[in-house]
């Protein structure tokens, strides 16, 4: 079990929840929570200073498919599951007793239960007054594992076991841990990190500048974060991937991708459809993709290593290296330019394609072709850098392959398929690690992901 989050209450302290239940329970309830005790502490906890005590405890019925709420402006939340038509609850409450007002306090924080039109709802709330002091909440929860879950805490942790339906977890400002969702889910924190294990739905998450890693989605996913890292092994929907400066890894992509970052690296292991990734200042790596592909990088290089689509690449400083495979499956032009770096090109010896090459600046850099390739080299010297272009149809001609860069040399090279082969198997083992080093992190930090 975590510890509690501590509070610091420097106008009041207000401590509201939501959680669920029936009619007939709803009495027994509030009944059970008045014969509470308020105890002094004098050792343990978090802090060497003397605490009150107060638990609120209580059982509410639900039922199958129904919706448990909980909401809270402060405190962290654990939920568990269990095999029990029931929602079983306690609220762990501390003061601080060397306060004036510390019993009172935890005297004065009432709990209400409510049955709502899909199930249940529980709500705790302390009168607004006006309290000094420190103030710790911890709420605990065990529900049936077949309902679906609202969480909402204005400044705590939340963690939570396998769920099978809808799922909704939201804190102003701490970390967001899940195991297996059965459904659609929406996460959202207003600084912490969100681990989740799986989601078999949609996925919205959002932080204000944590990191996110998930295990997988079977749905669309919306991930966004101010500034952290997003990690992500297998979205098999629609993925919208954004942070503020941060890496974006994504191992499996179903459909269309769209993945930005403001100055981060953009790494994509396999890519089924779509994919359009931009980063303000960081290197692009896509292993293999079979889509229209559009990247772009403000300062750093992109590398393709199974090209097997139409792909638009620019970069304003970094080079270009694509390996292509034969035959390309999708027909398209693939567009590489660099502003102020190489292009790497590795062709396979049947591949049947066009080739329209230049640098502009051909006084310094120059095109450098494998004798495989029968390609026409010319000089424009009518120019002030003297251009240097070279063209050709390869094995009967087929789609364009435009190249080019100001101030890089640009490369053809006979492709390798053995070394192709054996990139790819190096670079998704890559993204594997990297995920796992990040999930091994967020470990060290007290947020495990949980076993299936």
């Amino acid at each position: 079990m975590k510890p509690a989050k501590e509070m610091t209450l420097a106008g009041r302290a207000l401590c509201q929840a939501a959680v669920g239940t029936s009619a007939a329970a709803v009495v027994l309830a509030l009944l059970s929570m008045g014969a509470a005790s308020a105890r002094q502490k004098t050792g343990g906890g978090s802090s060497s200073s003397p605490r009150l005590t107060q638990d609120l405890t209580g059982s509410v019925p639900t039922h199958e498919g129904e919706r448990v709420r909980l909401s809270t402006e402060l405190g962290s939340v654990l939920i568990q599951t269990q095999d029990a038509d029931r929602v079983d609850y306690r609220i762990h409450l501390e003061s601080d007793a060397s306060e004036k007002d510390a019993r009172q306090l935890l005297k004065s924080f009432t709990v209400s239960v409510n049955p709502t039109r899909d199930g249940v709802a529980l709500e705790a709330e302390a009168p607004a007054r006006h309290w000094t002091g420190r103030f710790w909440a911890t709420l605990e929860l065990s529900i049936p594992k077949n309902v679906s879950l609202d969480v909402s805490t204005g400044g705590g942790n939340i963690d939570t076991q396998a769920i099978q339906g809808h799922v909704t977890l939201s804190t102003a400002g701490g970390n967001i841990t899940a195991g297996d969702i059965g459904g659609p889910a929406r996460l959202k924190t207003g600084g912490g990190n969100i681990v989740a294990r799986s989601v078999a739905g949609e996925l919205y998450a959002s932080t204000g500048g944590g990191h996110i890693v998930i295990g997988s989605v079977a749905g669309n996913a919306t991930l966004h974060t101010s500034g952290g890292h997003i990690r992500v092994a297998s979205i098999q929907g629609t993925a919208r991937l954004e942070t503020g400066g941060g890496n974006i890894t994504l191992g499996h992509s179903g459909a269309e991708l769209v993945a930005s970052t403001d100055g981060g690296e953009i790494r994509v292991g396999e890519a089924a459809g779509l994919v359009r990734a931009k980063t303000g200042g960081g290197g692009i790596s896509v292993v293999r993709m079979v889509g229209p592909t559009d990247l772009e990088t403000g300062g750093g290089s992109i590398y393709l290593t199974q090209v097997d689509s139409p792909v638009k690449a620019s970069t304003s400083s970094g080079g270009i290296t694509a390996w292509f495979v034969a035959p390309p499956k999708p027909s398209g032009t693939c567009d590489l330019q660099s502003s102020d770096g190489d292009i790497v090109v590795h062709l396979p010896r049947q591949l049947p394609v066009t080739i329209d090459a230049q640098v502009e600046n051909g006084d310094k850099h120059r095109v450098i072709v494998d004798p495989a390739f029968p390609l026409k080299v010319s000089y424009n010297d009518s120019s002030r850098a003297h251009a240097v272009r070279a063209e050709g149809a390869l094995n009967g001609g087929g789609e364009l392959l435009r190249l080019r860069t100001v101030a890089g040399n640009i490369r053809f090279v006979l492709s390798d398929r053995d070394k192709q082969l054996e990139l790819y198997k190096q670079q998704m083992a890559e993204l594997e690690r990297q995920t796992q080093e990040l999930e091994k992190q967020l470990m060290e930090q007290g947020l495990p992901l949980h076993a299936p």
